[in-house]
């Protein structure tokens, strides 16, 4: 599981900057004003060498009672309960603020992992002015500009020291897919386990917001085995408030990687959100196969029923590669292909893909239609070999392969996915130039 870095402090100390840093995105607000950030925001670290979560808090206040401000520190203690790791970030050019002692005082008694970290420190003497932070209690004080990304790396290496590097994820068993069941809140996630298992195993209540972690749930049917992951439903980020359905967000986003299926449930008494489309989307890029199962189906008259079709022709039109089911949970209607559905695309993305054929369907699909030039030259594809699983990774060897466009890599994606049915997972082709032997002869 991918480890959780929270950053906390106190105001306008620089907290977003190096979330974005951390992120290389641009997702949290930045400017020179304290209290901007309000409501906590998530992503994924993309520096150093190893994933994991970082999750940016709003300025913390832990002697606030009441207002926005308590607010703000409610949230702040619910991340700092879930880190792995705490980012406790102070501001060099204020120094030792009382507001800090109090944060500090608070941490220590957590019993996370605290790394002491002394922003805008760039251009300074890091012995001298870091020297009045050890009065805080937590250690050796690192020096960084979040602006600048001095120390930053120095800094995440640090704190993700003693995590083991995460691995692709591998099914429990080759005939036991794990199943993530995804989607906006009270879109009826928790009613489909429920009605799948024939029992009341989770809490199904119609209110926004009941289940609040990830629930694993084994059952057989068939013969078969899977364990369904219910989890919390995903707002938009403006949207969340309450600091522990904040954190189900990640929570949700664990579940998706660690998943070999998810199945996304979609409202249909509700307009196909941009919502729906960005947790499509995150399914994708991390490469999960897919199904989606259209909820409440039964409460719609023919032409509305037309209408969420074609609304979801529109939408979602980058999920042509998964399998649409029209159902009830609460009824059960429309129930008896999901499972099929599921297991179609579990055997999918674990499919092992024959050099051979994949070779022979790469060259009868350039004999039909070669790739296009590119000034004087025309990439050649010699041959395909399989490079991963959950999701398929093809990988063409050729030359002058980084001038294919991206249209003749979907071609070829289609080619593919027709010959193999790979149905209900995303497929990934990716070009590997061979380099020229004469290239350094004079």
């Amino acid at each position: 599981m991918k480890p959780t870095i929270v950053i906390v402090g106190r105001p306008n100390v620089g907290k977003s900057t190096l979330f974005n840093r951390l992120t290389r995105s641009r997702d949290a607000l930045v400017a020179d004003m304290p209290g901007l950030t309000r409501d906590r925001h998530y992503g994924e670290g993309r520096v150093g060498e190893l994933p994991f979560f970082v999750v940016d808090t709003g300025g913390f206040e832990p002697v606030a009672k009441d207002g926005i401000l308590h607010e703000m520190a409610k949230q702040t203690l619910q991340a700092v309960a879930e880190a792995d790791v705490i980012l406790f970030m102070v501001d060099v050019r204020q120094g030792v603020a009382g507001q800090d002692r109090n944060i500090a005082d608070m941490l220590r008694k957590t019993g996370r992992r605290v790394l002491l970290t002394v922003n805008k420190a760039e251009g300074m003497n890091i012995g001298v002015v870091t020297a009045e932070f050890h009065e805080l209690g937590l250690g050796e004080p690192h020096a960084i500009s979040a602006a600048h990304g001095d120390g930053v790396n120095d800094l995440v290496d640090m704190a993700l020291a003693g995590f083991a590097p995460e691995h692709e994820e591998a099914p429990e068993l080759p005939d036991h897919p794990r199943i993530a069941i995804i989607g906006r809140p009270n879109v009826g996630k928790s009613t489909l386990i429920n009605t799948l298992l024939g029992e009341n195993r989770v809490i199904a209540f119609d209110q926004p917001g009941t289940t609040r972690d990830s629930i694993d749930v084994p059952f057989e049917r068939g013969g078969r085995s899977y364990t369904l992951v219910d989890t919390a439903g995903l707002r938009k980020r403006g949207q969340v408030f309450e600091s522990v359905e904040k954190f189900s967000v990640i929570k949700t986003l664990q579940a998706v990687d660690q998943s070999n299926v998810v199945v996304l449930v979609l409202d249909a008494q509700s307009d196909i959100s941009d919502q729906d489309s960005h947790i499509a989307g995150y399914v994708v890029e991390k490469g999960r196969a897919l199904v989606v199962a259209v909820n409440k189906w039964d409460g719609l008259d023919d032409y509305r029923r037309e209408c969420v079709k074609r609304d979801l022709a529109r939408k979602l039109v980058f999920l042509g590669f998964a399998q649409f089911h029209f159902i009830s949970a609460r009824e059960g209607s429309g129930l008896s292909g999901l499972l099929p559905s599921i297991d179609e695309a579990y055997r999918a993305a674990m499919m092992k893909l024959p050099t051979p054929k994949l070779t022979r369907i790469l060259i009868e699909a350039v004999e039909r239609q070669q790739p296009p030039r590119k000034g004087l030259t025309r990439p050649k594809l010699r041959y395909a070999h399989q490079g991963g699983m959950n999701p398929p990774l093809i990988i063409i060897h050729g030359n002058a392969l980084d001038a294919v466009p991206e249209s003749y890599r979907r071609y070829l994606e289609g080619r593919f996915r027709d010959e193999f049915s790979l149905k209900g997972t995303p497929l990934k082709v990716q070009f590997k130039t061979s380099t020229n032997p004469y290239l350094k002869r004079s």
